[in-house]
């Protein structure tokens, strides 16, 4: 199975759906699909609602495996159930969709013009229900705000130390140092964090290899030596704010960079709308997110 999912996620057309909203985002995730803070008393009583409103992107027949490569969960989402099975199962049996989790537990405040992530002390337990759960790698994010040397490079090496502890639990690690698209100086911080990528990709074990999750680059095709790596197995893109026409613009014109959105790809969703409307929305955006990503 790993070996299937591996080959899909290497050479296989398609994206990875983003559906691991957090604590600290699922209000606004919910706010956009139209279920405002009355609807909840209680954070149980939310993520049941964002549960709901996942379970029902990912058992619509638009989304499927034949252009869904991938999707990221968030823990709560990999411990619960869809259609009677555990989620990452549902997703690879019952549409070849490969599953990923969100293993961060958040920022830490901003240092030098980053954020580096917050202390994990539970990473190896949460990596152990991982494997049981059958899921196939993992995400973790980072921001940097700031064309900072020292911030930049604390960003990249602790998410290359967390990186190695994952493949080392035999996942495969996303790594996200995610560049604001606010950044004042955000083409100088690409440039930073480029040069800090290739440097950390030594330290990857002979044979191993990493994905990296990267804010679409102002520069096209900036990205192209890391994606030519033998030690990265795909880059994958994040939409970072942009809506999805100006995200799909962007990654159109990053060869062999695909999508990996969150927002962009619940656009335009309501809780309101009738099964009808909701896929066909969904499946809409889903082509044109598909499009972009195998220009």
């Amino acid at each position: 199975m790993r070996d299937e999912q591996h080959n899909r996620i290497e050479s296989a057309q398609g994206f990875i759906a983003a559906l691991d909203q957090s604590g600290g985002s699922t209000p606004g995730a919910l706010a956009a699909y139209g279920v405002d803070a009355s609807r909840f008393g209680s954070d149980d009583e939310m993520f049941d609602l964002v549960h709901g409103m996942r379970s029902r992107i990912m058992i619509s027949p638009s989304f499927g495996g034949d252009r869904v490569l991938g999707a990221i969960l968030f823990e709560m989402t990999m411990d619960r159930q869809v259609q009677g099975q555990y989620t990452a199962e549902y997703l690879w049996t019952q549409k070849q969709i490969v599953p990923f989790l969100k293993v961060d537990k958040g920022l830490a405040d901003m240092t030098d013009g980053a954020q580096v992530m917050k202390p994990n002390p539970g990473l190896g337990e949460l990596l152990e229900r991982a494997n049981e759960r059958h899921v196939y790698g993992t995400k973790m994010r980072s921001l940097i705000s700031e064309a900072v040397v020292s911030g930049v490079q604390a960003v990249v090496e602790q998410q290359f130390d967390v990186g190695l502890q994952i493949l080392d639990a035999g996942l495969m690690p996303i790594i996200e140092p995610e560049v604001s698209i606010n950044c004042p100086d955000k083409a100088e911080a690409e440039a930073l964090l480029r040069e800090q990528i290739v440097t950390n990709l030594s330290r990857v074990p002979v044979g191993a290899q990493v994905m990296l999750k990267l804010t679409l680059p102002d520069q096209p095709n900036f990205y192209a030596d890391l994606i030519a790596d033998p030690r990265v197995l795909r880059v994958v893109a994040l939409s970072g704010g942009y809506g999805r026409t100006d995200a799909n613009s962007k990654l159109g014109l990053n060869n062999a960079m695909i999508a990996s959105f969150s927002r962009a790809l619940a656009e335009g969703l309501s809780d309101s709308q009738s099964d009808e409307d909701f896929n066909k929305t969904l499946d809409t955006t889903i082509a044109s997110i598909f499009e972009a990503s195998s220009t």
